[in-house]
């Protein structure tokens, strides 16, 4: 069957084209894309939409769809996906020549929560809207603090032990800026992105919700 794709930002033009249509089998599902496309080296963060609906990567295709291929947001990443965390990846997105410093925040799935013994953690998100909240969240730093970017990666889906679920980059000209920046990113995060947190321990599972 064949699909439409569409290309954006460093994609486009590394592909040289907006546009493009691809062969895929039948029974193809949204993560088929990408290996099928004639670009190397998958960017972190990257986002799909299956006819102008931000889609999972094993959404099934038919023939005839669009697939928009999204890049990371311009000036600082605010995504989610389903993939492991590149801690290089979100430091690389808030590098600037005007940063004299880049915090970092790295949360990671602990087997211990509250007395219980943890198996692993799934996060859930209204995707579009929770993208949307980080952003302005960088924005709302940006005004309080002088910093250059902002960069926030968030998993969802299935987490185990150990795996990291969140990671945040802020670059500042000064290091007093960035890490207090850093800092109130996380605690902000927990309470104004709808994200929620189920945790699957030994003898039960327990959504936790947003500020955990």
């Amino acid at each position: 069957m064949k699909v439409r794709v569409r290309l954006f930002a460093a994609l486009r033009e590394r592909a040289g084209t907006g546009e493009l249509e691809i062969e895929l089998p039948e029974g193809a599902v949204v993560g088929d894309v990408w290996p099928a496309l004639p670009l190397d080296g998958e960017p972190p963060g990257l986002l799909f939409a299956r006819n102008r609906a931000y889609a999972e990567r094993g959404e099934r295709l038919e023939e005839g769809d669009e697939i928009a291929v999204i890049p990371p947001v311009s000036g600082g990443s605010f995504v989610l996906t389903e993939q492991p965390l590149s801690i290089e990846g979100a430091i690389g997105e808030v590098r600037d020549r005007d940063a004299g410093g880049i915090a970092t925040f790295v949360g990671t799935t602990r087997r211990q929560a509250r007395g219980r013994e943890v198996l692993h953690l799934e996060y859930e998100a209204y995707e579009g809207m929770a993208e949307k909240v980080m952003e302005d969240l960088a924005a709302s730093l940006k005004q309080r603090h002088d910093l250059c970017e902002v960069a926030i990666h968030h998993r969802v889906g299935r987490v185990e032990i150990g795996d990291t679920s969140v990671v945040i980059a802020v670059s500042a000209p000064h290091r007093a800026d960035a890490l207090a920046a850093c800092h109130e990113a996380i605690d902000e995060l927990k309470v104004s992105v709808p994200l929620w947190k189920k945790e699957v321990y030994v003898g039960g599972e327990e959504w936790i919700g947003r500020g955990s």
